[in-house]
């Protein structure tokens, strides 16, 4: 089976990992450090802070914000539950703003949600396409929000050549993986932020500070969360490949582009000139004539080698949030529609960088076979 996204391991990889786990430390090293170098370098940021997860690289940027019981924080609803569990773990609550066809957060909505009790707006870049940042920070510094953009999608991605992860006043990354570059758990939070990048250090290692010889002091509240020294060292000779891999995935995609473009029981998302996108994931979104048999077709796409899978159940629908804030709070001002129909909608393909170009001419010629067959199984058009 061809799976929607997977790792690609090479023996350079193997060997770094080998290197640091016959080395004298295994973790709080050197290698972290140098990771976060790379990884400055690479986005264009000031401070690169890494950590176990993206998991708890959210958690950590929503704690050092300040986020706290009472809290309201506008985000989408068409990501991983990661994104608000973490905010929703200090006491905040979500204010769900709908979302566009592609899948990204629609910023036209998101100053009719604002009240006194907003406190960041957290946007997420939907397989890798960059959201309407600007627009974003406009309306944050014209009401005084934060801006902690979730872009465990889009590591590589870019507007107008300016890396994502220079943007927000925090930038949240993944590298599980799925991702592009992995270090097979792990993720990091970016920022130009000194202050923001000195409480992330302390909240991912205890909150403690060492000072002469054997002695430290634990001058906040916090955990370990720290990244270990061999997962840092397969995440720099990741980064080394990270734009072939990018190149591959885009290559891949457009030739998706190509042959889908017009097609009538199905759309794709479209990119615009001046970005660049991390492919994390490419959407297809089915036309309202193959609703019905989503699951059908979801099936025997699967039976048929295609490991396909949907991005992302909306959060509010998940019985945790119903039952923490009932549906009425969870519906403010009836935006969540399109995030509901792009649910029912949308199906995620592979495309990543361990194909072939001989694969993805199977994936498209399986894909087309398959939703042509179903458009005629009792659908009203």
């Amino acid at each position: 089976m061809i799976p929607y996204s997977r790792q690609s391991i090479s023996q350079e990889d193997i060997d770094e990992v080998v290197r640091v786990l016959q080395s004298s430390h295994l973790t709080q090293g050197k290698e972290v450090e140098l990771f976060e170098e790379a990884i400055c370098e690479y986005i264009g940021c000031k401070y690169a802070v890494t950590f176990n997860s993206a998991t708890s690289a959210l958690l950590a940027s929503y704690a050092v914000a300040n986020v706290k019981d009472g809290d309201e924080i506008i985000t989408t609803p068409i990501s991983f539950v990661a994104t608000s569990n973490m905010f929703v773990a200090l006491g905040a609550k979500p204010v769900w703003c709908d979302v566009k066809l592609d899948g990204n957060i629609d910023e036209r909505f998101i100053e009719r949600l604002i009240t006194p009790r907003t406190k960041a707006i957290v946007p997420v870049d939907f397989a890798g396409k960059p959201v309407e940042i600007q627009k974003i920070k406009e309306i944050a510094k014209k009401h005084d929000l934060l801006v902690i953009q979730d872009s465990s999608h889009a590591f590589g991605s870019s507007i107008d050549g300016q890396k994502i992860g220079t943007f927000a006043d925090m930038t949240i990354f993944s590298f599980h993986a799925i991702k592009p570059l992995t270090t097979g758990e792990g993720g990091c939070v970016v920022t130009d932020n000194e202050e923001f990048a000195k409480r992330l250090r302390l909240f991912r290692s205890h909150g403690m500070v060492k000072k002469q010889l054997w002695t430290s002091d634990m001058v906040s509240l916090g955990h370990n969360f720290r990244l270990t020294e061999f997962a840092a060292a397969l995440g720099r000779s990741q980064l080394k490949r990270l734009d072939g891999f990018l190149h591959v995935r885009d290559e891949i995609a457009r030739y998706y582009d190509k042959r889908f473009a017009g097609h009538k029981l199905f759309s794709t998302v479209k990119l615009e000139e001046n970005t660049r996108s991390s492919r994390h994931l490419y959407p297809i979104i089915l036309s309202p004539a193959l609703q019905c048999p989503k699951e059908d077709i979801f099936t025997e796409l699967q039976e048929r080698g295609l490991g396909v899978q949907v991005h992302y159940r909306p959060i509010y629908q998940n019985s945790f949030y119903i039952e923490k804030f009932g549906e009425i709070s969870l519906y403010p001002q009836g935006t969540t529609h399109v995030s509901d129909d792009f649910y029912r909608s949308e199906l995620s393909i592979p495309c990543h960088q361990e194909m072939s170009m001989e694969d993805a001419v199977f994936v498209a010629d399986t894909l087309l076979e398959v939703v042509e067959k179903y458009s005629y199984r009792g659908c009203s058009f």
